[in-house]
């Protein structure tokens, strides 16, 4: 039987690099297949510690016949590939830093500027010509691969891979799980006991079902009650703005307040976001010092309890990671695709196709799906209540507009993306946020006329 080849496009990254990694040379059903594994990056220096690790890796869990090799070259690691991971986010950190700081600038107050918002708009651009180029290169070399996308903005690059090629895109991560934890602490249950069906969008998904698993009991009367009675600064920052929306909008949100806190307008009377990326404004901007501010992602574990003298960090040594199964999706998917193994999974990033029915249906969105050997199945979820839907349809169309504007090279649909945006609330200040983006990151966005 043919070894499957795995393409990873990013395997320079510290995070999903390393993870899938681990979860391919862990998984049994791929040991009995045999693999292929193929590193990527466009940056050499970066695939010398990985390409290690992998064999590392590899020789100690036995899987010897494994193949692994790496590359710069984009079609040569794509040529023939079974399944694409992508991870990528050249610069992440320092660009970052402007898609929070420059929004607020002009006075829209984006809570992250990572997905949503108009830092997400950024983000999203410049990622999403890699991304494109990844999928053509895919069309032409292995038309009938997927793409496991776990790279950011989820949702918006699944979306233009999905309309302007012939390739599926599977966008994976594990906000949901982070719900799950939160509704578990919450009853006071272990996580593993709670069944649960979340759906809506990346990083802005809603609880449909949280069921007992052993009894069967639904939980969602006793989740009311623990909300009720909790302390309103318990874990503020995390969930103080999930617990206002499970007041009003009836359902248990994930995966926090910092993300799906990026597509509400009001969202930044929940979320201290003022300390990420900080620095001295009257030092002038830390980019044009080719700087980047330290990145707090959130309040919790007291971040700011800490010596007067700040300690160098400890490098990150791949070796040091525990050698077990990350939790993210892409294996999984793979062993349901490549090897036929029915495998259940809490959220894929798919074209809808009716999976939500109150959402279009050819909107991106997070559902839950069972992957076998026939396919990937998105499963049939309830309509959203319809406060929900419609803060998920605007985000669609902002997702059509900016897809639009990449593929037109249009300045004015891009205009139109931010003119809709929850969080924009002058005409002339986003017209002139425009103007200043563009010029600022212009060596690594697209052409817009």
């Amino acid at each position: 039987m043919q070894s499957i080849k795995i393409a990873v496009i990013g395997a320079g990254s510290r995070s999903f690099g390393p993870a899938v990694v681990r979860d391919v040379f862990l998984s049994e059903e791929l040991a009995k297949r045999g693999v292929e594994l193929v590193l990527m990056d466009i940056r050499p220096e970066h695939l010398t510690d990985i390409e290690r690790y992998s064999r590392d890796v590899r020789d100690q869990l036995g899987r010897a016949p494994a193949s692994i090799w790496s590359t710069t070259d984009l079609e040569r690691a794509v040529d023939g590939a079974a399944f694409v991971v992508t991870a990528i986010d050249a610069g992440r950190f320092f660009w970052w830093q402007q898609d929070f700081h420059i929004a607020r600038k002009y006075g829209f107050r984006q809570v992250f500027g990572e997905n949503g918002g108009p830092g997400g708009l950024f983000h999203a651009l410049r990622n999403m010509g890699p991304t494109v180029e990844i999928a053509r290169a895919m069309e032409r070399l292995c038309p009938d691969a997927p793409l496991l996308n776990f790279s950011n903005p989820e949702h918006k690059l699944c979306e233009a891979v999905s309309r302007l090629t012939k390739i599926a895109p599977v966008g994976l991560c594990h906000g949901v799980f982070m719900g799950v934890h939160q509704i578990a602490a919450m009853l006071g249950m272990p996580p593993e006991r709670l069944d649960t069906a979340a759906c809506g969008i990346n990083h802005f998904t809603w609880f449909q079902t949280i069921r007992d698993r052993e009894t069967g009991e639904d939980l969602y009367p006793k989740l009311r009650e623990a909300e009720a009675r909790g302390d309103w600064l318990s874990d503020w920052h995390e969930i103080a703005l999930g617990r206002i929306l499970f007041r009003r909008f009836g359902l248990w949100p994930s995966p926090a307040a910092n993300h799906y806190g990026e597509y509400i307008g009001w969202a930044d009377e929940f979320v201290a976001s003022e300390l990420q990326f900080f620095h001295d404004p009257a030092d002038g901007p830390p980019w044009e010092r080719g700087e980047t501010p330290e990145w707090l992602y959130s309040l919790t574990g007291e971040p700011t309890r800490r010596p007067w003298l700040k300690e160098p960090a400890a490098p990150d040594r791949l070796e040091d990671h525990p050698l077990r199964e990350s939790g993210e999706l892409a294996v999984p998917v793979i062993e349901a695709l490549g090897c036929g193994v029915r495998r259940e999974l809490a959220a894929v990033n798919v074209p809808n196709r009716g999976a939500i029915p109150n959402l279009p249906d050819d909107m991106i969105v997070e559902v839950p799906a069972v992957g076998d050997a026939s396919g990937l199945h998105a499963v049939a979820m309830e309509p959203l209540p319809e406060a929900a839907a419609a803060l998920l349809r605007t985000q669609g169309s902002i997702h059509k507009l900016l897809v639009e504007a990449f593929a037109e090279k249009s300045k004015g649909k891009l205009l139109q993306a931010l003119l809709i945006d929850p969080t924009v609330n002058s005409y002339h200040q986003a017209a002139r946020y425009l103007d200043e983006m563009l010029e600022l990151q212009k060596d690594v966005l697209p052409e817009l006329g």
